[in-house]
């Protein structure tokens, strides 16, 4: 049988389409490896967010090239969409997927890579009991295969495709251009196969998770009731909200969140800035204004829910006023988590036309000050539970021998000493102790 190997860089939706994609090919036959190890099939779903993102999917399709003679490298995702929108030839990458078919790559690299098929459990490159129909924004159909998802505990599951809000850093619209909303009922049975194979905690996501309803495919339900229905199924003990924008968070969702026990705490809203002059010139469809009143409504009805949040630092005409600006309003957010980015221009965006006028030295002063100020609401955030009993998602080692961690609902990543057959279950932890960086320690109770 031949090997694939993947590697998925970039958000959780990637992470959805990378293990669906490993299905598909496991049950054509191919024996799945990691992705450090020889393999006559690479398969990389990209991302192309940040400049780094880019040169991260270049590096690894030439690597993955060279670790195997013969072997086909093969690039799907943003990145690769983009690269074909450009006509950019990518070095070592055999094949790309557009990112719509994404979820029929198996059959474009038999269609591609025909001399493969003999080898497979298929007797032609085209077989619709295999591949999953494409539909709208690459969504999938609910026969998707969830053999592997025995393997996780917290599995992602996508529910909806595209982008068109257009912000002036930001290349997805270009490359997940059709706004599309799964089924409610599809999204129901993945949801309930899910639960059939252990799965503890389901993340939704999307990329634009929030425009999620019946104008784009849904059928008529919207994103709080997908969450309460996830939720409701036996042994899905915990369903979270991936990122979704400020402007998505109405009064509905709001009260699911609220009085449903089952879906955790915890919203990741993108801020982006905290300067509104810095905001209108990203075209993000909001201010600070109106993000701190979501929040306080958030806060209001869920005192201890976790805010999470996306910062860039300099952006074209952000001077330092500007960037105290930000500096002020995330101590003022006291948020959870922050992934801080520095500003790189993307191909087609808004962006790409000004100039880059905050030279790269200063990109990573700011970087580290950003960084900084959030680490410590962090830890902040995090002392807020100190001395409660909370519950844990136990997924992996510690830092430490002998000690296991997880995520709490409202997304504090919390150490605590454990025998490892607890992996895999929600467990009763005692907050004693915040560590350095906003990590918890704590004691696992009877």
């Amino acid at each position: 049988m031949p090997t694939a190997a993947f590697s998925n860089l970039g958000c959780k939706v990637n992470q959805y389409e990378t293990e669906r994609m490993a299905e598909s090919f496991e049950a054509l036959g191919f024996t799945l490896t990691d992705f450090r190890q020889p393999a006559d099939v690479y398969v990389i779903n990209t991302c192309s967010v940040t400049a780094d993102a880019d040169r991260k999917s270049r590096q690894m399709a030439r690597r993955a090239a060279r670790q195997k003679d013969g072997a086909k490298v093969v690039l799907t995702g943003c990145f690769a969409q983009m690269a074909l929108d450009t006509g950019e030839a990518v070095d070592g990458a055999a094949l790309l997927v557009p990112n719509g078919d994404k979820m029929r790559t198996a059959a474009h690299v038999l269609a591609a890579f025909p001399e493969l098929i003999q080898y497979t459990s298929s007797p032609a490159n085209d077989q619709p009991a295999v591949f999953p129909e494409s539909a709208p924004g690459g969504l999938i159909s609910p026969e998707s295969l969830v053999s592997r998802m025995g393997h996780r505990t917290r599995a992602t599951l996508k529910i909806q495709d595209g982008c068109t809000y257009f912000c002036g850093f930001c290349s997805i619209p270009y490359t997940r251009n059709v706004m599309a909303s799964r089924p409610f009922a599809d999204v129901l049975t993945e949801a309930r196969q899910m639960a059939t194979v252990g799965t503890k905690e389901i993340v939704v996501t999307g990329v634009c998770v929030g425009a999620y309803g019946p104008s784009d495919g849904s059928g008529g339900e919207d994103l709080a009731d997908v969450l309460v229905a996830v939720a409701d199924i036996p042994s899905i003990e915990r369903v979270r909200l991936s990122s979704v924008q400020p402007v998505e968070i109405p009064d509905k969702l709001i009260a699911a969140m609220a009085t449903h026990p089952n879906i955790a705490p915890h919203l990741h809203l993108s801020l982006q800035s905290g300067d509104d002059t810095i905001l209108k010139a990203m075209n993000r469809p909001y201010d600070t204004g109106f993000f701190a009143e979501i929040a306080g409504k958030l806060r209001g009805v869920m005192p201890r829910i976790g805010l999470t949040t996306d910062l860039i630092v300099g952006y074209p005409g952000e001077t330092r006023e500007l960037f105290e600006n930000t500096l002020e309003f995330a101590r003022k957010m006291q948020f959870a988590r922050t992934h801080v980015f520095r500003y790189s221009p993307r191909q087609r965006t808004a962006a790409e036309l000004l100039r880059d006028d905050v030279p790269y030295e200063e990109k990573e002063r700011r970087h580290r000050e950003l960084t900084a100020v959030c680490v410590a609401t962090q830890e902040a955030f995090a002392a807020g539970d100190l001395g409660k009993t909370v519950d844990v998602l136990v997924e992996a080692k510690g830092a430490q021998e002998g000690w296991l961690s997880g995520y709490t609902g409202n997304y504090v990543r919390t150490q605590f000493a454990a025998p490892p057959h607890l992996r895999g279950r929600i467990v009763p932890v005692r907050l004693t102790e915040i560590l350095p960086g906003g990590d918890a320690f704590g004691i696992l109770e009877d």
